[in-house]
């Protein structure tokens, strides 16, 4: 058959093990169910296309083991379920149903959703599998394994996912090594297909000087952004921008903007035990002011000191990044990340979101370039990152790539010049995606005084009252030394009129403003 031929004469050997993996679980369905009682879900997606081949394969490696394959298996028995929407695209639709008379489809069309058609299809049928193009990474894929019960609510069935551990690059690797027929927007800049109202092409593969030209969604860097093109398109009756353009936050609250908050964790003993001094956390607090963002938190985690004390600190991390990140818009997190046994960061990350760790290829390559053999694969606990909510941002400066999971950015950097590596290149990445807010940044100005606290303190109260978009605090260099007042906010002429408030409430010398 072309499609196993094609793949056991390429030179890619990560496909090659994919395949035979997927093929493999294919034959061990079709050995637990009869052709009856198991159905294939088609949706004209790239995912569901490559999934209708490796059934192909599957079918026939099947079918030749039970020494009845006579090398012309043209008709495809698997029932074909099509969920048909007017949401659709016209070319995924004409896709379909081209693919489905070239290759002998028995295609069931159902006008419901999801949900409702399966439960009318199985009181009709006896279905008891259905082979599904599900990949980690997917928002539906979370918890699922090669062969997962339906979910609670749902009609009883068993999905089989053969494709689950596929990444990105390894989808169009076969599709492109078997030279099948896939739907034609995705040569056209699109990367990952929804309804004609959630989809627009990747702005990322949008050619230069071009506002209307995309490159083929096969050529996307990193897999990681498949899903960036899945976005709201704008009103045509207003006029609006390109739907490329539009990808990522472009629009926010001018109240929200004004207070954007982030927390920063940080997970390690040694800085608990005093044996570090913390340099990072400062650092990030004042770039952040520097792009008009407030620091709501700076925490410092315990990490494993023991293998016995290992799940109790995954617990401790996973506590306050739950915590923080339902209380900031951005929550930054270093230490504790590599394979020692003390590195519980990612766990613990991936426990707060409530998935599950998984093997991240895309990940693991990049590994494997940068450490060589040292990389062992699944047993390589660096390429295993929390499932369904992870994103790569790769840049040319790192050595490794910034992981993000949702709204939690994982620092890999030990010191200072590190970690200013891999501000720059987060800002740079963030502004390109526009998924950055650049706020006013915060400015500050500081008085000194000999007065006592006793002296300042009610006067000071009610200056904050005054000023309540200001931040004022006091602090001391030196138990006896001169008080310091320090000014903070977004508005310059703000800060100056506290200032002289402040004069106004006591005599002309009492306080000296500092350079």
């Amino acid at each position: 058959m072309e499609i196993d031929k094609a793949i056991r004469e390429c030179d890619d050997r990560r496909l090659q093990t994919k395949y035979n993996n997927a093929t493999y679980v294919v034959q061990r369905a079709l050995a637990l169910y009869s052709i009856e009682e198991v159905a294939f879900s088609f949706n004209g997606g790239k995912d569901s296309t490559v999934l209708l081949h490796i059934l192909r394969a599957g079918y026939f490696l099947h079918k030749k083991g039970q020494n009845s394959a006579n090398g012309d298996l043209k008709d495809f028995p698997i029932r074909t379920i099509y969920f048909e929407s007017p949401c659709a695209f016209p070319e995924i639709n004409s896709f379909t149903y081209d693919t489905a008379a070239t290759y002998g489809l028995q295609i069931d069309t159902i006008s419901l959703d999801f949900k409702s058609g399966l439960e009318a299809l199985l009181k009709e049928k006896p279905i008891r599998a259905i082979f599904l193009g599900v990949r980690i990474g997917d928002p539906t894929a979370v918890g699922q394994e090669q062969f997962s019960p339906s979910s609670p609510g749902w009609p009883p069935f068993m999905r089989v996912n053969p494709i689950l551990d596929w990444s990105y690059r390894d989808v169009w690797a076969f599709l492109l090594t078997c030279k099948v027929n896939y739907c034609s927007l995705y040569d056209q800049g699109y990367t990952s297909i929804g309804s004609i109202y959630d989809t627009v092409p990747n702005s990322l593969l949008c050619i230069s000087n071009s506002s209307n030209k995309f490159k083929p969604a096969y050529l996307l860097a990193d897999g990681r952004l498949e899903r960036a093109g899945r976005a709201k398109r704008p009103s045509t009756s207003t006029g609006g921008q390109h739907p490329a353009e539009s990808n990522g936050l472009t629009s926010q609250d001018s109240l929200k903007n004004s207070m954007l908050t982030a927390s920063i964790i940080a997970v390690g003993d040694e800085i608990l035990f005093g044996i570090v001094e913390d340099q990072l956390g400062p650092y990030l607090c004042r770039k952040l002011h520097c792009i008009g963002w407030s620091v709501f938190q700076h925490s410092v985690v315990h990490n494993n000191v023991s293998s016995f004390l290992q799940k109790s600190y995954i617990d401790s991390v996973a506590e306050e990044v739950e915590r923080q990140k339902s209380k900031s818009d951005m929550v930054f997190i270093y230490g504790g990340v590599g394979p020692l046994h003390s590195d519980v960061s990612i766990a613990g990350i991936a426990k707060a979101f409530g998935v599950r760790l998984a093997p991240d290829e895309e990940f693991e390559e990049y590994l494997r370039h940068i450490i060589g053999d040292q990389c062992t694969g699944d047993r390589n606990e660096m390429a295993q990152l929390p499932e369904g909510i992870t994103e790569l941002w790769h840049h040319d400066k790192l050595s490794v790539p910034l992981i993000k999971c949702e709204n939690v950015i994982i620092l890999s950097a030990t010191n200072v010049p590190e970690l200013e590596k891999q501000w720059d290149c987060w800002i740079e990445l963030a502004k390109s995606s526009d998924l950055l807010a650049l706020l006013e940044p915060y400015v500050s100005k500081d008085v000194t005084t000999n007065l006592s606290d006793v002296e300042i303190a009610q006067p000071l109260s009610k200056l904050c009252l005054e000023f309540p978009d200001l931040y004022i605090g006091c602090y001391r260099k030196a138990r006896y030394g001169s008080l310091i007042v320090s000014f903070k906010g977004k508005d310059l002429t703000r800060i100056e009129s506290a200032i002289k408030a402040l004069h106004k409430k006591f005599q002309p010398s009492a306080f000296v403003e500092m350079n």
